[in-house]
């Protein structure tokens, strides 16, 4: 057990909705290392606890993703103050982005924000997403830009945030990496799985100039936009592949709901 956490019995002083909670945001950090796309201790995924207090569930600040337990998430308030009882530490600055977009949107129930290499890459593109994959088409279609504006320490960002994105799920932040939101976490780290993929593809492509590459046409796009649509992504999501990626947590990296 990492250094900071409190040896209390979280699941018995909590409801089963906030435990579930708990037990889907762990499993998403997990999965968040498994797929290579944590960064040491930095970036947050972050979950709104059920219930009317607007209270949120987020990272002990020190801990590795592939340690994350349910027992221990640390419950915070919108200004991201520890509302629960722990020794650990947060970084209240890391929940700036996302308490902006979990206050703006209601459908917002989990925020995911990652600074990988290739989605890094990309923010850093002028042209930004290009439509040069399928995978990258699905994600181009529910996807916003934000300026990058120095570390995410000034709470009045958190207007423009919420201006820039508006309805979308996916946002690229520029100069400073990916995020994505979701009405479970299913739903969250499929979107960011398509994201992320897509940047890859594009980061490999662009290799050999963009003047050689194929983009597909505005017709296309929105082919595969109307093919996109969000109520297939959300069974795709919640009733398949999370059940899947919760059987190979259990294979490989087993006691995120502990």
């Amino acid at each position: 057990m990492a250094d900071g956490a409190k040896a209390i019995d979280v699941k018995a002083s909590v409801s089963e909705a906030e435990w579930q909670a708990r037990v889907d945001l762990a499993a998403l950090y997990r999965l968040t290392a498994l797929h290579g796309w944590d960064d040491m201790i930095f970036t947050h995924i972050s979950m709104r606890v059920p219930g009317p207090d607007h209270h949120f569930l987020i990272n002990p600040y020190g801990w590795f993703f592939e340690e994350m337990t349910a027992s221990s998430l640390v419950k915070v308030d919108l200004e991201g103050n520890v509302v629960s009882e722990t020794d650990a530490m947060v970084n209240p600055a890391g929940f700036t982005i996302h308490s902006a977009v979990h206050m703006a949107r209601e459908d917002a129930v989990c925020v995911m924000h990652v600074h990988t290499d290739d989605g890094v890459a990309v923010s850093a593109q002028k042209h930004g997403l290009l439509p040069i994959s399928q995978t990258g088409m699905i994600a181009m279609s529910d996807v916003a830009y934000h300026d990058y504006e120095g570390v995410a320490l000034d709470h009045d960002e958190r207007e423009r945030i919420v201006a820039d994105m508006g309805d979308k799920s996916l946002l690229i932040l520029r100069n400073h990496g990916t995020l994505t939101c979701g009405s479970s976490a299913g739903q969250t780290f499929m979107r960011m799985f398509f994201l992320e993929r897509a940047c890859a593809m594009q980061v490999r492509a662009l290799s050999a100039g963009r003047e050689n590459l194929i983009e597909c046409g505005p017709d296309v796009q929105d082919v595969v936009k109307n093919q996109s649509n969000p109520a297939g992504m959300k069974v795709l999501a919640d009733m398949l592949a999370w059940p899947g990626l919760l059987r190979r947590l259990d294979r490989q990296l087993p006691g995120y709901d502990s």
